[in-house]
């Protein structure tokens, strides 16, 4: 009801500022009001949205009433102009509406925000306004904390009873506890589950030792606390006792005289019990296991183990009896060995002691434990204590099983061993190595595998050889006694076979081989030297290279470049020098049998002079004197004998000024000044310009920034790789010649333009004038009547032909520069009016006026 109340005054509230706004809203109806609930569930220190309608209202208000209250306080509220957060919105925690909704975001939550949060929107439809109401009532989820265990009695007595408590210091309810157990071997197990973090276990046992951890589960996350550890007091439990080795009789348990008894006593109790042995009643040792080694016959008799409990004073008690017997120690012994020099063979069986004495024989085939397992067998000796039998290879094939079988009393099923005589699988294998530094050779001949092992001897040239050894021989070789090429062989000898096998090695001092033995390379170059190790046994060590003054060359860095493989390696020789790399170069390489080398001779040759250069051209560009144009030719163009190593790889073009004495002044300066002035001159004027031109078949080029008034000297020196020839002959270069076609041309051209112009302003001046000037007008275009007549003043057969003829030549031949051509027709301005017949010459002052222009041109 109190909902309600306050849903109708802020739907008033709403109302009126809804209609205050610049757009009117019809209500109809304004008592319907849709109410809409909805729980939301948070987590403390996370984020949670409380949703405002589907859609952005028109108007919205977000108001927050606390539990335990009535009051409704503003949170958020948007008239239409965006969204106004009020300062009481930062105690519900990091709040933001969301963009274009009315739905609220809330982050890092805190309790304060648990509560009942109400949007009021008010939305435009075209029915008119609808309000909503929206009841978001939030609830604050507290996550649990790490829980810890508190124990009643950390050590409890079997039988008795504990509780265990699960401490927790937040979390929202409901909470649900689980209870893990833990063994000593690591299995976890669920003891218990609940809501009661009590957890209460009456008489207790010795199971329930182990770890013990709680879970705290509520609807927001789990946690686990850490380990305890329950110890449950008990025992001891009556003893067991076991007896190493087993072995039980009518009287009890048995061992045999001469082995190892050991007597174990085990009884549960928490904490250990601690144990006492007695012998016929006399205390003999104190602890759990009780060993008697090498047992004796008079060691028959009853043992007891006491075990007792310090913790909980008890105790408890258990006796046995051990009868000893002596048969003799451990199974027979078999073995095989070759006999008469290796051709056959000696059986060897062999079990001492006891009483009586063990009875052996030997079989031919397969026996088990007590019976024959299936197949052949053949009995061929008997004997007590010691069997030995003699056993011809003939009658031996490989691969043959022999078998001891010994019986005495004392034991109730018979002991055997067996021996089977095989021959080695493989062949034998030979091989050498050195010892550091090649002092000795060994050669090593092994033929592993076979019974009884094989006989081995080593046989070489000049007598080397090495006594017979069984199963591998090694011979010892001193550097330097080892013949080259020639085999060594080691033989093998086993008892079953008839032949006796072998294995050879033929071992060989190091080959060297190269390319070239004798290398040519012009100075200043870099040369391969090549080094080729054939393939050998003993392999070689690694090749060694000396130069020219039996130095090895890796002891002197940034002059010759080493590259190596494993059957290689090649010496590069940088930037040869006739005087300090030639001569002859060694390869070397050694192993345990010898050593080799192959000398390499390198010739360094110096480049020969360029052929000789011949300056053909010098000569300025221009009349400036800023630029000379320089050609020359090589001796051997002429020849047409170029050869690649004799040609030129580039030019040196030089020139230098050369400044004339001016005469002394002995008046003003001294005798040491002017020697000191004239040989300032001297050096200055000695001094040449070098331009380096790269392309050896360029045969031009042109110098320029030159002072015009300076005369210069110009010379070519050839160079040819690292040998630089000899400069030509100086040569001053030569004036242009002067060429006045142009010039003419030019200046003629410019005459008749400017006469041209000339013609046409005046043209146009009488044209304007015509009124003060008629009869200088009328004699230029004539009269209106046929009676006027051109006026020539110079015959056309007068016209001197110029270059292109037809071109008549205005000038004398006196005058320095071109005659001007004009055309062959008369120009009006030269015209001569003529009085007509019958008529008077007009008064002076209207007399026509002949002009004449004479253009002349200069040239420079």
């Amino acid at each position: 009801m109190v909902a309600q109340l306050l849903g109708l005054s802020s739907l008033c509230l709403l109302a009126s500022l809804f209609t205050s706004t610049a757009y009117a809203v019809e209500i109809i109806n304004p008592g319907e009001v849709v109410y809409n609930n909805s729980r939301v569930y948070g987590v403390l220190g996370k984020a949670v949205i409380l949703e405002c309608g589907a859609t952005l209202p028109d108007v919205y208000i977000w108001g927050f009433t606390k539990p335990g209250t009535e009051a409704i306080k503003a949170v958020v509220y948007d008239f239409g102009k965006g969204p106004r957060i009020q300062k009481f919105a930062q105690t519900l925690g990091d709040l933001r509406v969301i963009s274009k909704s009315a739905s609220l975001s809330i982050e890092r939550l805190p309790l304060a925000a648990q509560g009942l949060h109400t949007c009021q929107a008010l939305y435009d439809t075209n029915q008119g306004a609808k309000f909503y109401y929206y009841y978001v009532r939030l609830t604050v989820r507290v996550p649990v904390s790490k829980p810890y265990v508190l124990l009643s009695d950390a050590s409890p007595v079997e039988g008795s009873s504990v509780w265990l408590r699960c401490g927790l210091e937040n979390g929202t309810a409901p909470i649900h506890y689980v209870w893990e157990h833990e063994t000593r071997d690591g299995s976890v197990t669920m003891f218990a589950q609940g809501n009661s973090s009590l957890l209460n276990v009456t008489e207790v046992n010795r199971d329930h030792t182990g770890w013990y951890r709680c879970l705290a589960r509520n609807a927001v996350n789990k946690q686990r606390s850490d380990r305890i550890w329950l110890d449950i007091i008990y025992g001891p439990d009556v003893p067991q006792i076991d007896v190493t080795p087993y072995s039980m009789t009518e009287r009890g348990y048995s061992a045999l005289e001469r082995e190892t008894v050991s007597l174990l006593c085990q009884a549960q109790s928490n904490p250990p019990s601690q144990y006492v042995w007695f012998y016929n009643n006399s205390q003999v040792y104190t602890g759990p296991q009780f060993t008697i080694t090498r047992i004796l016959r008079m060691h028959t008799g009853n043992y007891a183990c006491l075990a007792q409990n310090t913790y909980l004073n008890t105790r408890s008690k258990k006796t046995i009896s051990l009868t000893v017997y002596y048969p003799p120690d451990g199974s027979p012994s078999c073995s095989i060995e070759p006999a008469l020099n290796h051709t056959s063979l000696r059986l060897l069986c062999s079990w001492l002691g006891g009483l009586p004495s063990a009875s052996l024989h030997w079989t031919r085939g397969l026996l088990g434990l007590g019976q024959d397992i299936t197949g052949p067998r053949q009995e061929i000796d008997k004997l007590t204590n010691n069997a030995t039998l003699l056993q011809s290879v003939a009658q031996t094939s490989n691969n043959t099983l022999f078998t001891c079988v010994g019986s005495h009393l004392a034991l109730e099923q018979a002991t055997y061993c067996s021996a089977r005589t095989y021959s080695p699988p493989a062949e034998p294998v030979c091989f050498a190595y050195a010892t550091r530094n090649n002092q000795y050779l060994m050669l090593s001949c092994s033929w592993n595998g076979g019974a009884p092992r094989a006989l081995l001897w080593w046989e070489g040239p000049g007598g080397q050889g090495q006594a017979a050894e069984e199963n591998s021989n090694i011979l010892v070789l001193r550097y330097g006694t080892v013949h080259s090429g020639k085999a060594y062989t080691c033989h093998a000898k086993h008892p079953i076979l008839a032949q006796t096998k072998t294995c050879r090695l033929t071992l060989e001092a190091p080959v060297l081989m190269t390319q070239r033995s004798v290398v040519s390379v012009y100075e200043g170059s870099d040369v391969q030297l090549t080094c080729i190790l054939r393939a050998n046994y003993l392999p070689a060590g690694e090749i060694t290279w000396f130069n020219n003054h039996r130095e090895k060359v890796w002891d002197i860095p940034k002059k010759y470049l080493l590259q190596r493989a494993a059957a290689w390696a090649n010496l590069t020789v940088q930037e040869v020098d006739g005087i300090r790399d030639s001569g002859q170069y060694w390869c070397s390489a050694a192993n345990a049998v010898g050593g080799a080398e192959i000398p390499i001779t390198l010739l360094v040759m110096r480049y020969p002079m360029p052929p000789n250069v011949t300056l053909v051209r010098v000569l300025y560009t221009s009349r400036q004197r800023s630029e000379v144009e320089v050609e020359w030719q090589v001796d051997s163009d002429r020849e047409n004998d170029v050869e690649k190593d004799k040609g030129v790889t580039s030019f040196i073009l030089e020139h230098r000024w050369v400044t004339e004495q001016p005469a002394r002044r002995r008046s003003n300066v001294s005798e040491d000044n002017e020697e000191q002035e004239e040989r300032k001159e001297k050096s200055t004027s000695l001094v040449w310009y070098r331009t380096v031109i790269q392309d050896p078949e360029v045969r031009s080029h042109t110098v320029g920034s030159l002072t015009p008034t300076n005369t210069y000297q110009f010379r070519i020196t050839p160079v040819n790789h690292r040998t630089i020839g000899h400069p030509s002959a100086t040569e001053t270069p030569a004036e242009p010649t002067f060429n006045s076609y142009p010039a003419v041309i030019g200046a003629a051209i410019g005459g008749m333009i400017f006469a041209a112009i000339a013609t046409v302003l005046l043209l146009m001046y009488i044209i304007r004038n015509r009124n003060n000037n008629p009869r200088l007008h009328d004699l230029l275009f004539g009269l209106q009547h046929s009676q006027s007549r051109e006026n020539i003043n110079f015959p056309e057969d007068e016209v001197v032909g110029g270059a292109d003829g037809g071109i008549e030549e205005i000038g004398t031949s006196s005058s320095p520069g071109p005659a001007l051509a004009l055309p062959r027709a008369a120009s009006p301005l030269s015209a001569t009016p003529t009085a007509s017949h019958g008529q008077a010459p007009p008064p002076d002052d209207n007399e026509p006026v002949n002009v004449t222009i004479t253009v002349k041109a200069t040239g420079s």
